[in-house]
């Protein structure tokens, strides 16, 4: 502790849903903070778009900046908490405040996804932590087990549950409602933004997934190396079906270490009734780990919201701040070592596949052979209906994902086939 002083000044940038909610606590549980860790959290400067807006925490309007480049700055802020988002500026002033030597704890998914590779090394080399635990499951603590708890061991898949709105939307589905409804009621709950593209189209979960993955295989693996598929075409019908089938549906961010290297991926899938994953339900974030020495490890808790996310952002700030008190010079938590990044083309798959057909003699044989030129076998065949209006459930067996993709398009062109009305990955007992 310098010279006995358990003081520490904190800047922060943003005061938006998750900023608030840590200013607040910041503020008002100051001294309870400081009699449990022994350590006084200074709120020092905010920085925010619109000083004059209403909050919802109560500091003095000096503290209170629309330029955070006066938080980065300002020399009594010696820990600076990135929680504003997206890759501009933010990305900048985060690397501006590690240059200067200053620890930054963020909450930011899409900036540390896209270049957290630099901003880590960059940490390591100016001697001080750059802490991301809320940037992925809210409150769930992910980042430092994977990071430190489980550096030793050989992690051979992380898939998880990773964006609290669309599994929210899932559940509503498999309750009845149709996607439209069950959004729209995400929306009014606080779960969707105005504008829920990040979330259902999978592109948050996908920048979620490059993190974990990375952290779990030690290859830095970006947010442009992970393809992802959202949830917006789905409908409830698949979901009813997949329930008769025995499965349920969540959007999966999967990472894996194959023969060709590191695989992440975030898409729908089908996954058993019985498996942990299928029975999180609502806003709950959940992740499952497997491993050759812990078998199987399953985190769960919610991932979305203020009140979940701040909780991680405060955890690191609290773990910064004594690493700054004890003058320690930082260590990283993981390194990363070069690697492949591998194809999820190359990755095997199975595939359920619902086909709206002209129900007459040779429809099946014909899709048969449309699947089986591509290498691709059938595993199972449901029907439901008859005549014109007949449904086709297919489920494959395991087959590479680009030749799932080419047989799916190849019965497509069938003029026996109306639509290929919905296509879903349905993934083993293992998940």
């Amino acid at each position: 502790m310098r010279n006995g002083d358990p003081t520490v000044g904190i800047g922060i940038l943003g005061a938006g849903t998750v900023g608030g909610t840590l200013v607040r606590r910041l503020v008002d549980d100051r001294e309870a903070i400081q009699a449990k860790t022994g350590i006084d959290l200074h709120v020092r400067r905010i920085a925010v778009r619109d000083p004059a807006k209403p909050r919802a925490f109560h500091v003095p309007a000096e503290l209170v900046t629309d330029d955070p480049g006066l938080v980065v700055d300002d020399p009594d802020v010696q820990l600076v908490v990135e929680v504003m988002g997206g890759k501009d500026p933010a990305g900048s002033l985060v690397h501006a405040a590690l240059e200067a030597g200053k620890p930054v704890v963020t909450a930011n998914k899409e900036l540390i996804a896209a270049h957290g590779a630099e901003l880590i090394a960059l940490a390591e080399r100016r001697g001080v932590p750059l802490l991301f635990e809320a940037a992925v499951g809210g409150g769930i603590p992910i980042i430092r087990p994977l990071a430190e708890t489980l550096a030793g061991e050989q992690i051979e898949r992380v898939a998880g549950i990773v964006n609290g709105t669309t599994n929210y939307i899932l559940t509503r589905m498999g309750d009845g409602d149709d996607y439209a409804d069950a959004l729209a009621e995400a929306q009014a709950l606080g779960y969707a933004e105005p504008d829920p593209t990040a979330d259902v189209s999978g592109a948050d979960a996908a920048a979620k997934a490059a993190i974990l993955a990375s952290l779990a295989f030690g290859t830095w693996v970006g947010s442009d190396a992970v393809p992802f598929e959202g949830i917006d075409r789905l409908r409830r019908e698949d979901i009813e079906f997949a329930r008769f089938l025995g499965y349920e549906v969540k959007l999966l961010a999967i990472a894996t270490r194959t023969a060709a290297g590191v695989c992440a991926r975030v898409h729908p899938a089908m996954i058993p009734a019985g498996h942990p994953l299928a029975s999180i339900r609502a806003a709950t974030n959940a992740i499952f780990i497997t491993g050759p020495s812990v078998d199987e490890l399953l985190f769960a808790g919610p991932g979305a919201g203020g009140e979940p996310t701040a909780t991680a952002v405060l955890g690191d700030v609290i773990d910064a701040a004594r690493e700054i008190l004890a003058g320690a010079v930082v260590a990283p938590r993981i390194r990363f070592s070069p690697g492949e990044i591998a194809d999820f083309g190359g990755v095997a798959t199975k595939w359920y596949v619902r086909l709206e057909v002209e129900d007459e003699p040779g429809v099946l044989a014909q899709i048969a052979a449309a699947f089986g030129e591509e290498q691709v076998s059938i595993k199972s065949v449901w029907q439901e209906g008859e005549g014109s209006g007949a449904t086709l459930l297919i489920i494959t067996h395991r087959a590479a994902e680009a030749r799932q993709r080419s047989a799916v398009e190849s019965v497509r062109a069938l003029d026996v086939v109306r639509s290929v009305a919905a296509t879903l990955r349905v993934e083993s007992p293992e998940v």
